[in-house]
């Protein structure tokens, strides 16, 4: 796992073989965990934390942005281990419960051998959620996180925005592999694209994603040039 600062002493990237989490701090200590990695990756998270001069104990909460494997795997452990709470929309905790399958993707062709390498990720065990949330919840982390429901990549899939620092962390529906562009494997590409112009509506000035490299600069410019532009959506 690597360990890159974003912003310094408050939002890091813990970047995994697959996919990725970010760890934000809050000025009095408290943190939160941007999804969660895989189902073993918790005592990576935990050495990270550690690493920054925290302790794992401080982790307040862990949102989980979509119910896939490589986003929640990690999230029961940690949760169970430091007293954190676990939150995710109300559409995908049935799912993330183990209560409801996880819903299969629309595949192009392209996609699929990218497919099959993601399913090489351990699957997550069923994960308590212990807060439901919806668009416009405004959480209490960040001066005031904003839930933005961008259903397509999965039906309760959500973005995470915090205003006041102009900070967005858009889960799979934006990935930053190569270039910006819409997250691969949607259940409803449409809904998706409609949910990436959504967030590119945001203009924040970092952008943080599911897969691939963040962007702080020309951030809101790049966004909205790719949630319109068809040849940054193939």
């Amino acid at each position: 796992m690597d360990l890159v600062e974003i912003l310094p002493e408050q939002l890091h990237m813990l970047r995994f073989p697959i996919g990725q989490a970010y760890l934000w701090r809050d000025g009095d200590g408290s943190l939160t965990l941007i999804d969660a990695g895989h189902r073993s990756s918790a005592p990576e998270i935990e050495q990270a934390i550690r690493s920054l001069g925290h302790a794992p104990n401080q982790l307040a909460r862990i949102v989980l942005t979509h119910c896939h494997r490589d986003h929640v795997g990690a999230a029961d452990e940690l949760a169970g281990r430091w007293g954190a709470r676990v939150l995710a929309h109300r559409l995908e905790a049935p799912v993330i419960r183990g209560e409801q399958p996880v819903p299969d993707p629309v595949l192009l062709d392209w996609e699929i051998p990218l497919y099959e390498h993601g399913m090489t990720v351990p699957e997550a065990p069923p994960t308590r959620v212990d807060i439901e949330v919806q668009d416009g919840d405004v959480l209490p982390f960040g001066d005031g996180a904003v839930v933005v429901h961008s259903p397509g990549h999965t039906p309760g899939s959500i973005g995470i925005h915090l205003p006041r620092h102009s900070v967005l962390f858009t889960g799979d529906c934006v990935a930053g592999v190569g270039q910006v562009m819409l997250g691969v494997f949607n259940v409803d590409r449409e809904q998706a694209r409609a949910s990436f112009r959504r967030l590119a509506a945001l203009a924040p000035s970092v952008a943080c994603f599911g897969h691939g490299d963040p962007l702080t600069e020309d951030t809101a410019s790049v966004l909205r040039t790719a949630a319109t532009s068809s040849p940054a959506l193939p």
